[in-house]
């Protein structure tokens, strides 16, 4: 079963399983963008909660009137971020207004998966191995996603030649060119390849 992203309908993952392929799917960058900031707000306004009201449960409950309570409000700052990593992964992970901050930080998560092999993919693609042809096309494709939905445009003209050329090397091999999915098998097979 694969992960479905629209910006219209609800959006689950499962985070607990790393072998998952993971898919890119189209989507418009203003609304992306929009509606992570929108998330990032709630997320943060919603630990300013926690924190000033477990730092101040603490220094009602702990500390000293007119005395150093440092410790008890850090104390309370200390137990937000664990509730709110806890919360993170437990209830706000699968909400729909989560669904496209999940996404960028899951295709980043693919793409760092690709880059920490990256020496051994570029030497299987000089061997014109099909597994590192399909990786570095997906790699490729989802490099020039998160440039567009990070409204990150400088290095967009140097992408779009590599991604072109190595398009154009892919179909002179025969090899399907729409690698929208990170199949674990070809980073594998890929570290498997000797050095």
């Amino acid at each position: 079963m694969r992960a479905r992203f629209s910006l219209t309908e609800p959006f689950t993952i499962d985070a607990g399983t790393p072998s998952k392929m993971f898919e890119i799917q189209p989507m418009n960058a203003e609304t992306f963008r929009r509606q992570t900031r929108r998330s990032t707000v709630i997320i943060a306004l919603i630990f300013l909660a926690l924190a000033m009201l477990l730092s101040t449960t603490a220094v009602a409950l702990f500390g000293e009137p007119g005395g150093d309570n440092l410790r008890f409000n850090v104390g309370g700052v200390f137990i937000a971020v664990l509730l709110m990593a806890a919360l993170m992964r437990g209830k706000f992970w699968s909400q729909e207004w989560m669904a496209p901050a999940v996404y960028g930080w899951r295709l980043k998560r693919s793409l760092m998966r690709v880059t920490n092999v990256m020496h051994q993919v570029t030497a299987a693609v000089e061997k014109d191995d099909p597994n590192a042809m399909k990786l570095l096309r997906f790699y490729h494709l989802g490099l020039n996603q998160m440039h567009e939905l990070d409204g990150n445009s400088s290095d967009h003209s140097q992408l779009t030649r590599e991604m072109e050329q190595h398009k154009a090397r892919m179909e002179a091999l025969g090899l399907d060119t729409e690698q929208t999915r990170l199949n674990p098998a070809w980073l594998e097979a890929v570290k498997q390849m000797p050095r």
